[in-house]
């Protein structure tokens, strides 16, 4: 029971990583708290979390409505007494076209969600933190915010910049007993890359464009959350974790 007693807000924890990561740290103990835009598969996540046994809420949030932020904070620390953990996971692909083809709206969008959403969840997870004494957050990155992607600009660059913000969190709360650290997928057997499936040429270069010649699944990823949130990690900040199967090899 690593997380035992302890809060974990997750956002984007309605599918794929964030669910995997919600089982997980049920399982290990933590009081739950899911925020997410789906409000279907966000009750549907929290409600199969509660029938295992385990304690888990959903407050429906947009990652980058500063209000929605707040008020999923501020939901956890009412219903737990405190706030321990922030998985910043929400998270949006874009459109695959070169970047002088990007519609502005377009950019904004995938840099909204991906990176001030990662923004406003510490913005407002911090000062909660702080009361409780300390705690850990995990910002999902990629490994394409470490290497570059055709025809993915505004990811990459959303990706690069929670890497960036990572690091400065981490020195600015250190000495608050706050770490602050961002998990770098690869290709994760998730919703976000549907799309590539229905092209049988790209996907089998996806699928085997790493040291392992496979996919991960997002419970693998859960496992490396699930550490840099535990004690086990207490040594661990302004890391930037890579759990991409080595594709950053290639």
């Amino acid at each position: 029971m690593r997380l035992e007693g302890k809060t974990a807000v997750i956002t984007g924890g309605a599918g794929g990583i964030g669910r995997a990561t919600a089982f997980l740290f049920a399982e290990h103990g933590a009081n739950v708290v899911i925020g997410d835009a789906d409000q279907e598969a966000g009750e549907k996540t929290a409600a199969a979390v509660r029938e295992k046994g385990f304690s888990c809420l959903f407050i429906h949030t947009d990652a980058a409505k500063a209000e929605d932020i707040e008020r999923l904070m501020n939901g956890a620390v009412s219903a737990y007494g405190g706030l321990h953990i922030l998985f910043n996971n929400a998270g949006v692909s874009n459109q695959s076209v070169k970047l002088h083809d990007m519609e502005e709206m377009e950019w904004d969008r995938v840099v909204d969600i991906n990176l001030k959403g990662v923004f406003l969840g510490m913005k407002y997870a911090v000062p909660h933190m702080k009361q409780s004494g300390g705690g850990s957050i995990i910002n999902t990155s990629s490994v394409l915010g470490i290497k570059g992607k055709k025809r993915m600009a505004p990811y990459n660059a959303s990706k690069a910049g929670v890497i960036a913000l990572t690091k400065n969190a981490a020195l600015d709360y250190g000495k608050d007993g706050i770490r602050v650290n961002a998990i770098a997928p690869g290709v994760i057997d998730t919703a976000i890359v549907d799309e590539w499936r229905n092209d049988e040429r790209r996907w089998g270069i996806y699928t085997t464009s790493n040291a392992l010649g496979r996919i991960g699944q997002p419970e693998e990823i859960a496992k490396a959350v699930l550490f840099l949130a535990s004690d086990d990690a207490s040594y661990v900040t302004a890391a930037a974790l890579l759990a991409d199967g080595g594709t950053i090899t290639f």
